[in-house]
C-alpha cells in the first residue's frame, strides 16, 4: 500500500495544527504549565485534546509542510495559543495585584520570598491570594473553560498564514482596565478596613500623645487584615469566574 504526500498531508493537517495551538496554550497558561506538570504528559495531553476534539472542530486548509504557507500558518496558532495563555495568566496577576495591595496595608510586604515561579520576590499575602485563585481556578472549572476557549477560537481566528492580523484582532491590550479594577474591587474591602484602622489609630495618637503607636499599630493592622480576609476571600470566587467568562468571550467571539 502507497500513500501520496497530498494523502498525508490530508490526514496531519486535521491535527497538526490544533495540536500545535493548544500546546502553545499549556505552555503559557497557569496550572497547565507548573513545573509539577511534566512536559511529556503536556504533550500527550495536548495530541490527546486535539484528536477528540475533531468532531467539534473546523475543516482545516491542506498545507504542505514544505511550502511557504507553513511557516505563517505555524506562527499563528503559536500567536493565538501564547495569547490565550498569557490572557489567564493575567487573570492570576490581577488576583495576586489585590493580595500585594493588602500586604502594602497590612505590613506583610516585609515578609516577602523569592519565588522561582515569578522570577522575583513575592509578599505572603500575594501568594495566599495566588494559591487560593489556583484552587478557584480548578474548582470552577476553570481548565474546561481555557480548553472551550481554545476550541472556539478556531471558529473566530481559523487556520490560515495571517498571523499579524490575528494579533490585532486580539486586541488583548482592552483587558488592562477590567484587570485593574477586578484587582481593586477585590481588595477594596480589606482596604477600608485597614484604613479606617489607621484612622483610629491616628486618632488615639492624638488624644493620648504618650501611647507608643507604632508598638501596637502593627498587630492591630495585622488582625484587622487577617479579620478581613477571612470575611473576603469566600467572595473571591465571582471576579475571578467573570474575568474567566470575559476571557473565554475574548477568543470565543473576537
Amino acid at each position: 500500500m502507497t500513500w501520496s504526500e497530498a494523502q498525508l498531508m490530508a490526514w496531519l493537517n486535521p491535527v497538526l495544527w490544533p495540536f500545535i495551538r493548544i500546546l502553545a496554550v499549556f505552555s503559557s497558561a497557569p496550572v497547565f504549565s507548573s513545573r509539577a506538570f511534566p512536559v511529556r504528559a503536556r504533550i500527550l495531553l495536548a495530541m490527546v485534546v486535539a484528536v477528540a476534539a475533531q468532531a467539534s472542530l473546523p475543516d482545516m486548509p491542506v498545507i504542505a509542510l514544505t511550502s511557504d504557507q507553513a511557516l505563517g500558518v505555524l506562527v499563528q496558532q503559536i500567536t493565538v495559543g501564547l495569547a490565550l495563555g498569557f490572557v489567564v495568566r493575567l487573570i492570576f496577576a490581577c488576583v495576586e495585584f489585590a493580595g500585594e495591595l493588602v500586604g502594602a496595608q497590612m505590613g506583610l510586604n516585609y515578609a516577602a520570598f523569592f519565588d522561582p515561579s515569578l522570577g522575583g520576590s513575592a509578599s505572603a499575602s500575594a501568594r495566599l491570594f495566588a494559591y487560593l485563585g489556583s484552587l478557584v481556578f480548578v474548582a470552577v472549572n476553570g481548565h474546561i473553560m481555557v480548553l472551550m476557549a481554545v476550541l472556539r477560537s478556531f471558529e473566530v481566528f481559523p487556520v490560515d498564514q495571517g498571523w499579524w492580523e490575528t494579533l490585532s484582532k486580539l486586541q488583548i491590550h482592552t483587558l488592562g482596565a477590567e484587570l485593574f479594577a477586578t484587582a481593586l474591587w477585590m481588595a477594596l474591602p480589606m482596604l477600608g478596613m485597614l484604613m479606617f484602622a489607621n484612622m483610629v489609630l491616628g486618632i488615639m495618637s492624638r488624644i493620648a500623645p504618650q501611647m507608643n503607636v507604632f508598638a501596637i499599630g502593627f498587630p492591630v493592622t495585622l488582625t484587622v487584615g487577617l479579620i478581613g480576609m477571612l470575611a473576603t476571600l469566600p467572595i473571591l470566587e465571582a471576579p475571578l469566574l467573570a474575568l474567566l467568562v470575559r476571557a473565554v468571550d475574548l477568543f470565543s467571539r473576537g
